[in-house]
């Protein structure tokens, strides 16, 4: 039995638990009171994100995936931990997580890397108030990501490696935006973020899938604030944007032959750039740690003047340090070309 939020509120109160013992309190983004096991060996993520952000920093904590990982991208983690079941989501789109099967996994922890909304608040409370079992909020905003890191260290008893992980993110946002801070906004590239086989569907301004794309240019689609949106191809011919950056590979090989949009300056120019996705996008899909990588991807295509460092040793150490993974020079190749 799959089920939604709204369901997973309503049932929950069946399988009430009695709150653990603790050995410690912390508070988690919101401010929220998080007491906490002895022992933290099993965590529930209550999303991709957080399953992502999870898996850097403790593989053997991480009791399962949002969605299954297909082989192309198991590849590229630790086989044991990639492959993990799928156990379904308690947030974001199309939550599915099954509540007999969560509690059932006996969870040490739930974590959820995302919104702090009070919606979220109240699901996490709910949640953490009927089982038993702690519920954590981590900040899922791209320019948060030290700060998450820090307090997931905290949570997981993880600190040494969460520091790490957090200053080589604050090292990275600080870099790449320091190099382009004399630029001013009105000479930034304008970029068009293209999702699906048409390449209709973007990000709105402050929308966190377009997060990194609007750190460092302008978002065409930046006037108008949202989320994920579908637009037309005469908005995208008015918008005549500079760089399109997708993450479809059907678009990415097909726009440059589709009529309609011939005569977008992206399209003229060859500077339509389809972004590499293995295990986990770069810009996006979904949208978190895996995007500090991404970030060096896409100033590199909008700055290469500024960014002159080899971008295969930084993903080599990317996926060292994250992954857990050595790639290979083939597979390094796959990776930066997009190919899924």
């Amino acid at each position: 039995m799959k089920i939604g939020r709204r369901s997973l509120l309503a049932g929950i109160g069946a399988f009430s638990l009695a709150p653990r013992n603790a050995f410690g309190a912390v508070k988690d983004a919101t401010g929220r009171t998080i007491d906490l096991p002895a022992r933290i060996t099993r965590v529930f993520p209550a999303g991709p994100p957080a399953a992502i952000m999870l898996y850097t920093l403790a593989p053997d904590l991480l009791l399962g995936w949002p969605r299954a990982n297909r082989p192309e991208e198991i590849e590229f983690l630790l086989p044991d931990v990639g492959a993990r079941a799928e156990i379904g989501r308690i947030t974001g789109r199309g939550n599915t997580a099954n509540l007999e099967t969560v509690i059932a996994l006996k969870p040490d922890l739930i974590i959820d890397v995302g919104s702090t909304s009070t919606t979220f608040v109240s699901l996490a409370q709910r949640v953490q108030d009927q089982t038993g079992i702690p519920y954590a909020l981590l900040d899922g905003r791209f320019d948060a990501t030290a700060e998450s890191y820090r307090l997931l260290g905290a949570l997981t008893q993880r600190q040494q490696p969460a520091d790490s992980l957090a200053a080589y993110a604050e090292e990275t946002l600080s870099t790449i935006t320091g190099r382009i801070g004399s630029i001013p906004a009105a000479e930034r590239p304008r970029v068009f973020y293209a999702r699906g086989p048409r390449g209709l569907e973007t990000g709105l301004g402050g929308s966190i899938n377009v997060e990194t794309i609007e750190m460092l240019a302008r978002n065409v689609a930046g006037v108008q604030r949202g989320g994920l949106a579908n637009v037309s191809i005469e908005q995208v011919l008015l918008w005549n944007p500079e760089v399109i950056v997708t993450i479809d590979q059907t678009f990415a090989a097909n726009v440059r032959s589709d009529p309609a949009w011939a005569s977008v300056a992206a399209v003229q120019k060859n500077r339509v750039h389809l972004s590499p996705k293995l295990p986990f996008g770069w810009v996006d899909f979904p949208p978190s740690v895996n995007r500090l990588i991404g970030l060096w991807w896409l100033a590199k295509i909008l700055y290469p003047e500024r960014f002159p460092e080899d971008l295969n040793e930084r993903t080599r150490d990317f996926y060292k340090r994250f992954y857990h993974v050595d790639v290979s020079g083939a597979q390094l190749a796959r990776v930066l070309a997009g190919r899924s």
